[in-house]
């Protein structure tokens, strides 16, 4: 029989010495199914000039059981070569296999042995994860857990649909934490909040301190929603590892998986709920530049989800007062419910997304949030390859090899008003189609010109092949039909309809991962690594975009920067005859991609920010987020931004920066502050007996040893900086032991977190130290100039 399946999870199980490929997922009626199947074996290939296949199978035999060894034609690096398909038995002899067969005379390379099996199943039987799948299948007579089992016995390929409904369930814990950073070991877990995709909103409190009902009442949720998604915030790092060292040492087993087993970290970080997808959106947060601080609340309200000043905050190192004190714990249930609604809202914002990246990369969706932008480009590169017959390139070890970007033109530091962003839709992957930049294309030097002729980088000189098409631009032409075909897919729906939003995602993953594969090159982590083609990319962006700069002054546009593939210019000038030029010079199509009212700069490239027509502000590159500023200074930074850019000219910018900081500083010095405000964060990267020198946050640690305290490596500590001592290391205290705010060392904070968060941005429109110190303006050359 044939059935359409959506794949949620994947691994594997070996049954009586053969392995069993396990695909979970949702059958097209809402069934939720595994598809088992124990015909494939796991192979790597040796490139092996001369060997024989039976005296190679004699040899490894001895290693290992091996299945089969043959000859076959394939493609490296776009050249064709004969290679060794080493096939073994079960998954785990190929380690000691490829080994083995290193070592044979005559072998030049063994290859792909490190693919993980259910990755290279998916890839080879062409299994997309978060697609619809077609499968020829017969009816197991058993089940795995409660889930009925079909037998693959032929994969059909990926067909066109919108995915099922989901069900969803967001998840938060709150841990007691009286001793600053829990040790699951001692801590219980007095709260659970969950919120599920059908409606319900729960919380589980603990007794006291016994959390073992907790516990049991969140296994049981989950076990009987049955979700097939199941989302946190920060859950891979905190809320999964704590739940499973908690119920270990309460003795509740923590069978939350569709099998009834426990939650196991796995690749990339990620905690692995078998059968179902763990998500963690912080992962997918961390991506996103414009957002500077990532807590829950701030980002929650970035997306809409939830004003801060809607919701319940309470610092998180005093949560064990919260719990303690049954006055206040009403308030502290609000807040854990507050941040399940949040979690829940960000994943109908965020998750739409991961799915189509999943389905793009080729990563189930356990898994793509987790991994790094590299891993996804390079698991569908790896579909590509197997498609075009193309052997992978091992990973190898390499030293970062720095080479110069794109940037053409520096700005001027100030404020700028009226700017207008061009963007250069898809200048990386244009140049790398339009010149065959790719690995195998490239012509090392020495090599003669082939006939068909050369591009030549400009400036680094590097040439690669005109024809045949490179591996990447391959890909690149592919990803750019794709999203062709879907953008115009999205025609046929009105844009409030849920297919149109799906599209949009689509198109969007097609996007970012086409952009992705310039960046890809240059990763030394990458199988298809080659610094050439990076460097080549980027100086022909670079040549482009002096060329497009020089076109616009001609036609009297004013340039105020240019950055890789984008142009900030003054709104006038004739912007549609830019865009015509471009277009027809190097078919890139160019679009206003922002509109500030205002756009500051500092002395630093790739540092601004701008107040959009909207009202919103886009902040870029400052360093708002740095490790060792306090809250209060990154707030300070904020502020002053913000101060800037909605005042009506400088001479009331300076003032009322120079009004807040002072603001700032008298409350510091009157102990009008709260201690929260002040807490410096900094983990712990390596134990601390591996210190040499003594940091603040180290000697925190140390001091919190001392005191009975758990710390080691990945321990986040938190400190203030206290009277005494001349090093700021020697009056480093954590914040737990603070037991009055007069110890609190004031002029630390003024002169070392206040006043240069404010100056690396007001210094910009002439404010300097002695105007905060004094609260009084000096006269400046950009008043002569207003």
């Amino acid at each position: 029989m044939e059935i359409r399946v959506w794949p949620l999870d994947v691994t594997y199980i070996v049954v009586g010495g053969v392995p069993e490929v396990r695909v979970f997922g949702i059958a097209e009626g809402g069934e939720r199914v595994v598809l088992a199947d124990r015909s494939f074996r796991p192979y790597f290939y040796v490139d092996c000039a001369g060997c024989d296949p039976h005296a190679v199978k004699t040899h490894l035999g001895r290693t290992a059981p091996v299945e089969g060894v043959e000859l076959v034609e394939r493609r490296f690096l776009g050249r064709p070569r004969q290679f060794l398909k080493v096939v073994a038995k079960i998954p785990e002899d190929v380690r000691r296999l490829r080994e083995a067969a290193s070592t044979i005379p005559g072998v030049r390379g063994v290859y792909e042995a490190d693919i993980r099996f259910y990755m290279r199943y998916v890839i080879d039987m062409g299994v997309v994860p978060c697609s619809w799948n077609v499968a020829e299948v017969e009816v197991a007579d058993e089940k795995l857990g409660s889930l009925p089992v079909y037998r693959v016995v032929k994969w059909g390929g990926a067909v066109e649909g919108f995915p099922p409904p989901l069900r969803v369930l967001a998840f938060d814990i709150e841990v007691y934490n009286e001793r600053g950073t829990p040790d699951p070991a001692r801590d219980p877990i007095v709260m659970i909040a969950v919120q599920s995709s059908d409606g319900r909103l729960e919380v589980f409190e603990a007794s006291g301190r016994d959390d073992r009902g907790v516990l049991r009442s969140f296994v049981e949720y989950v076990r009987s929603f049955d979700p097939d998604v199941v989302v946190g915030y920060n859950s891979n790092n905190f809320d999964w590892p704590y739940l499973a060292e908690r119920a270990k040492a309460v003795g509740v087993p923590l069978r939350v998986d569709r099998l009834g087993g426990a939650p196991q970290q796995s690749v990339y970080g990620h905690w692995s709920v078998l059968g179902r997808a763990n998500v963690d959106l912080y992962n997918i947060v961390d991506e996103f530049p414009e957002i500077k601080l990532k807590t829950l609340d701030r980002v929650a309200e970035y997306f809409g989800v939830m004003r801060r000043d809607e919701r319940v905050l309470i610092p998180g190192h005093k949560i064990y007062e919260y719990w303690r004190d049954p006055s206040k714990r009403p308030l502290l249930r609000q807040y854990v419910i507050d941040d399940v609604r949040s979690t829940y809202g960000l994943a109908e914002r965020l998750l739409p997304f991961l799915i189509q990246l999943s389905s793009v990369s080729g990563l189930p969706l356990d898994q793509v949030a987790a991994a790094s932008v590299g891993n996804r480009v390079e698991w569908m590169l790896l579909r590509y390859a197997y498609g075009l017959g193309e052997v992978a390139p091992n990973r190898e070890e390499r030293e970062y090899e720095p080479y110069k970007g794109a940037i053409v033109l520096e700005p001027k530091p100030g404020l700028y008003s009226d700017v207008l962003v061009l963007d250069f839709s898809s200048m990386y992957p244009n140049v790398m189609m339009r010149y065959n930049l790719s690995p195998d294309t490239y012509l090392e030097p020495g090599e003669p010109d082939p006939p068909e002729g050369v591009y030549v980088a400009p400036e680094v000189g590097h040439r690669f092949r005109k024809e045949p098409p490179g591996f990447i631009p391959q890909v690149l032409r592919r990803l750019v039909a794709l999203r062709r075909a879907v953008r115009e897919e999205m025609k046929k729906y009105q844009p409030d309809t849920p297919e149109y939003r799906v599209l949009d995602e689509r198109q969007k993953a097609l996007k970012i991962m086409a952009n992705a594969m310039y960046g890809y090159t240059g990763w030394v982590g990458a199988r298809w690594y080659k610094k050439e083609v990076a460097e080549s990319v980027t100086a022909f962006a670079r040549a482009i975009l002096k060329d497009v700069i020089d076109y616009a002054r001609r036609l009297g546009i004013v340039v105020i920067y240019g950055d890789t593939d984008s142009l900030f210019v003054k709104k006038g000038g004739d912007l549609e005859k830019l865009a015509r030029y471009v277009d027809e010079k190097y078919g890139i199509e160019i679009k206003v991609d922002k509109d500030y009212e205002k756009v500051l700069f500092t002395e630093a490239k790739k540092r601004y920010a701008g107040l959009l027509r909207d009202g919103r502000i886009d902040i870029v590159g400052f360093e708002v987020v740095r490790g060792d500023w306090s809250e209060l200074a990154k707030e300070v930074q904020l502020k002053v931004i913000e101060l800037i850019l909605k005042a009506r000219d400088l001479s009331e910018a300076r003032q009322r920066v120079i009004k807040y900081v002072k603001d700032v500083i008298e409350r510091l010095k009157s102990g009008k502050f709260d201690l929260d405000d002040l807490i410096i964060w900094k983990t712990l990267d390596k134990d601390l007996g591996e210190y040499k020198a003594y940091p603040p946050h180290v000697r925190a640690a140390l001091i919190l040893k001392k005191k009975g305290y758990k710390v080691g490596r990945g321990t986040t500590i938190g400190y203030v900086v206290v009277k005494g001592g001349e090093k700021v290391s020697e009056r480093s205290l954590p914040y737990i032991l603070v037991d009055d705010l007069a110890k609190i060392d004031v002029d630390y904070y003024i002169e070392k977190q206040v006043i240069p968060a404010a100056l690396r941005i007001a210094e910009v429109i002439g404010v300097k130290e002695g105007d905060l110190r004094a609260g009084r303006s000096e006269k400046s050359l950009l008043d002569f100039f207003e």
